[in-house]
């Protein structure tokens, strides 16, 4: 009997390679969704796509149907994708024990997500992060008087309530909610990793930069060598967590030294380099899983490049460049194998496209706001997280 996979969401690209490599596996795959029309949707890869109630929205609700669905599909393996995932790991206690979920215990996943607590982890493992502090720590003022500065929410996503803040500005005066984090600006080349990591060892990692942007999420990124600096960081911090999954992480490069200014315990836009089948071996705990990448360097969300190399047309912007990359980077979504994803992105796509256009959001934005995890006043660790 084919092994059944559940994703629990399915608007993003990276759902999307990952169900081609487990479809090609021969699992049977399934995707959990709040959008009723989504990318994987029209994937010939996956099944049966489940809409279900937006977590913040109701989240007892969503929960209460996506344990309906991995009951009724006979779920084997439960794999969060993106911004959701707290939502689902609060899913242990109510579902089969059998079944397994891929990722570390939820407790290390919140500390990761929460930029405040993952900081303090990595300094209190002896890695290089900028000075933080809480917006409710006298020591955020001091460091907001010392350096510039940067504010964002602890457990914010895709940029959301970023702000820059030049040397001596009062912060505090500027009404910042409980809950922001105060960070030293580090100025440097920005760079992201992905990994693929099984019971604190790495299999395989890589590194890559954004290209083009909408809002603060990259749309149009480039693979670029992986410098050991950033390799020793990574190897270091699975080892020390026994970190199991897909990890995800920001560097600033200040003078070559890596300071990891964010985690994202999660698939994110680097697992497009990394071949389908790779990421499905992993899902599946393949003991021989190798980390094999795609000979493409550069690749694009080409609807969403497109969109932003035209706003930069009639705007201000960097025209040219964007698109020289437009014309040179590979479309992530394209297959001739399961071409509907492509063909029909643009109705597939139509509540994000909502969102963009009639609420003013930037992508990123649009993708994430009805699945993000806010913080909760139940911790994790006491409502429960299922193991690897």
């Amino acid at each position: 009997m084919a092994t059944t996979v559940l994703l629990t969401l399915g608007r993003l690209p990276k759902a999307l390679d990952l169900a081609r490599g487990l479809h090609a596996r021969g699992c049977r795959v399934v995707v959990a969704e709040p959008f009723r029309f989504h990318v994987c949707r029209m994937s010939r890869a996956v099944s049966r796509s489940w809409q279900v109630t937006a977590p913040n929205r109701d989240a007892e609700r969503y929960l209460a149907e996506v344990s309906r669905i991995i009951e009724r599909e006979s779920v084997d393996i439960v794999v969060p994708i993106s911004e959701e995932a707290l939502h689902v790991l609060r899913l242990a206690g109510r579902v089969d024990p059998a079944v397994r979920f891929y990722s570390a215990p939820g407790e290390l996943i919140a500390r990761l997500h929460d930029k405040w607590t993952f900081n303090q982890l990595a300094r209190g493992l002896g890695l290089p992060v900028p000075e933080s502090a809480p917006i409710e720590d006298p020591a955020a003022a001091a460091l907001a008087t010392a350096v510039d500065c940067i504010t964002k929410p602890r457990d914010g996503c895709s940029g959301i309530g970023f702000r820059r803040w030049p040397r001596g500005d009062a912060l505090h005066a500027a009404g910042l909610p409980a809950g922001t984090l105060v960070q030293r600006h580090v100025e440097g080349e920005h760079l992201s990793s992905f990994s693929i990591t099984r019971a604190g060892r790495v299999i395989g990692t890589l590194t890559y930069r954004g290209r083009v942007f909408s809002g603060t999420v990259a749309v149009c990124f480039e693979r670029v060598d992986l410098p050991c600096a950033v390799e020793d960081w990574i190897q270091r911090f699975v080892s020390a967590t026994g970190y199991d999954g897909f990890l995800s992480l920001d560097f600033i490069l200040e003078a070559g030294r890596p300071l990891a200014i964010e985690c994202n315990p999660r698939l994110t836009s680097g697992a497009h380099f990394v071949q389908p089948d790779t990421l499905a071996a992993a899902v599946l705990e393949d003991a021989d899983t190798s980390f094999t990448l795609r000979s493409e360097r550069l690749l694009q969300q080409f609807y969403t490049t497109l969109t932003e190399t035209q706003r930069a047309m009639f705007g201000r912007g960097h025209f040219r460049e964007r698109l020289r990359n437009l014309i040179e980077a590979k479309d992530v979504v394209w297959s001739s194998r399961d071409p509907l994803p492509f063909l029909t992105m643009t109705p597939a796509s139509a509540e994000l496209l909502a969102l963009t256009l009639f609420k003013g959001m930037s992508f990123g934005e649009a993708a994430t706001a009805d699945v993000a995890w806010f913080g909760t006043p139940e911790p994790l660790s006491r409502a429960g997280a299922p193991g690897t």
